[in-house]
């Protein structure tokens, strides 16, 4: 049986504008739904239970509200984001990460999200480094946005109680995004927070991640006619680089966003690419 949330005290964080279309993950039997149709102009809700859906069609049919109601049946994972202004969901931890991402690369851009997690996964969300929950989750979602923690909410909000607590969080997209290409970003972070307690100079001596950026540097000389010496060796080149940016003995798990940048951009200046 899905978990139906009893209060709507999101809602508010929403700022809801009468003009606004509101895009809208797990309805359920559409408790927060009615009450959205009454101040927005439209709600596109995406729900993958044929049972639910049947529920919130039944709820607005006959109404002025059916009008202004458009449901999309299906994995909001597999499914295109149609244009939208704010995003409301209560969110199952399993597509959790995967749809926070899906948001933030989604364009045009949306003012704001209001969504809701399990309270561990909303904790990472805006967990700050040297912090133990700070992670790749962390770093990657406050590069894109700015995250808010906005409430927590006990296991009696719904029915039936679940066996976590939830928390409500807001997103609010980087408009304009940061200069950074996500692709090469992302390959640099996941290498370093595999093992996000070990210095950056240990973590870059597996085997699997020298075959990578070795690969990718042969792509990049080729593209631009650099030849490449008999004896190169990239594990050398890699600890080179650490050396001078400073980064050799730092943790991921202590290490910010411009850490990062200029880490990125130092192995970027000397052709290593991550993607």
């Amino acid at each position: 049986m899905p978990f139906v949330l009893k209060s709507n005290g999101c809602l508010k964080s929403a700022a809801l504008r009468r003009t606004d279309v509101i895009l809208e993950v797990g309805p359920g039997t559409g408790n927060m739904t009615v009450k959205m149709l009454e101040k927005v102009k439209k709600v596109i809700a995406c729900e993958i239970d044929p049972r639910l859906v049947g529920e919130l069609q039944k709820r607005v049919q006959g109404t002025c509200l059916a009008n202004k109601l458009e449901i999309k049946v299906g994995d909001v994972l597999k499914t295109e984001l149609p244009f939208f202004d704010a995003c409301v969901a209560n969110l199952p931890y399993q597509i959790s990460s995967p749809f926070v991402f899906k948001l933030l690369l989604h364009r045009p851009f949306f003012r704001c999200a209001i969504l809701m997690f399990q309270r561990e996964f909303a904790l990472r969300l805006v967990a700050k480094p040297g912090t133990k929950l700070y992670c790749r989750l962390s770093i990657n979602t406050q590069l894109l946005a700015r995250v808010d923690h906005l409430m927590k909410v006990g296991k009696n909000n719904f029915r039936p109680p679940p066996k976590v607590e939830s928390s409500v969080v807001r997103i609010e997209p980087k408009n304009p995004p940061p200069p950074i290409n996500f692709q090469e970003w992302d390959g640099l972070v996941r290498i370093a927070f595999v093992r996000k307690n070990k210095t950056l100079s240990a973590a870059f001596k597996s085997s699997a991640v020298e075959q990578l950026l070795d690969h990718n540097y042969r792509i990049h000389c080729s593209l631009h006619n650099t030849e490449i010496p008999e004896n190169f060796k990239m594990a050398e080149k890699i600890q080179m680089v650490l050396k001078n940016t400073g980064y050799s003995e730092k943790r991921a798990r202590s290490m910010d966003i411009d850490d990062f940048i200029r880490l990125l951009h130092g192995f970027n200046s000397e052709g290593i690419h991550f993607s």
